[in-house]
C-alpha cells in the first residue's frame, strides 16, 4: 500500500459573503472549499496555466444573429 501523500494547510482571506455562497453551491455538489480549491490547483498543474482565461480586454459582443447562429450549432433547432 503506498503511504498517503503529503499535505499542506493553506489559508486565505476571503470576503465572507463570497464564501458563503460558494459554501452553499458547493455543498448542492457535494464538495467543500477545499475540494474546489484542490480541484482548481490540479487544473493549474494540468494545463500550467489557469484554467480560464484572464484579461483586461472587454469581451467580444455578438450580434443577435451570431447568437443565434452558435446556439443553433451548440443545441440544434429550438
Amino acid at each position: 500500500m503506498a503511504a498517503p501523500e503529503a499535505t499542506t494547510l493553506f489559508r486565505a482571506r476571503v470576503p465572507a459573503a463570497r464564501l458563503h455562497k460558494a459554501e452553499e453551491i458547493l455543498a448542492r455538489l457535494g464538495m467543500k472549499p477545499g475540494d474546489a480549491f484542490n480541484m482548481l490547483l490540479a487544473q493549474i498543474e494540468l494545463r500550467e496555466a489557469l484554467p480560464f482565461e484572464v484579461t483586461t480586454r472587454p469581451p467580444e459582443l455578438l450580434s443577435a444573429e451570431r447568437q443565434a447562429a452558435e446556439w443553433q450549432e451548440v443545441l440544434g433547432v429550438y
